[in-house]
């Protein structure tokens, strides 16, 4: 698999929505808010991660590979592109329970939902407060401390 990962430009943005988001609950992209970086074979963009400017916070979502494309380490290049381009930020997501652990290997932390900014909590309001009940861990990652 010759896969190469890469920030996409903002015209590219609508060929995440139709390609991949359509899969994985029709999610749309935001070119004055969002960084999105994309996983190609070839032409095919066949993963995806974003990170997404809130007023109080940076949130990491959108992370899809499609399923032919699991298993073969896709995910990890994407959070290590996303995490060399933002990392020195403070990042916020809604990890599934099951991505918990992958999710660790990069940094990120479990915080209660009170911990979240107001507006990425409020991505979330549907759980009605109960996100581990909807399947999901709020987390957290602090920049690595200045050496």
């Amino acid at each position: 698999m010759g896969i190469i990962i890469r920030e996409l430009e903002t015209g590219e943005f609508g060929r995440v929505e139709t390609e991949l988001w359509a899969h994985y609950h029709g999610q749309t992209t935001d070119a004055a808010i969002d960084r999105i970086f994309g996983a190609f074979d070839g032409g095919r963009l066949v993963g995806s991660a974003r990170v997404r400017r809130h007023p109080d916070g940076c949130e990491v979502d959108g992370f899809f590979v499609l399923d032919d494309y699991r298993g073969h380490g896709i995910a990890r290049k994407l959070m290590n592109a996303l995490l060399e381009a933002v990392g020195d930020r403070t990042l916020w997501m809604h990890s599934t329970l099951p991505l918990v652990p992958f999710y660790s290997t990069f940094g990120f932390h479990p915080v209660g939902e009170a911990a979240l900014p107001p507006t990425i909590r409020a991505r979330m309001v549907f759980c009605f407060g109960n996100m581990e009940g909807c399947g999901v861990r709020p987390m957290l990652r602090e920049p690595p401390a200045a050496g």
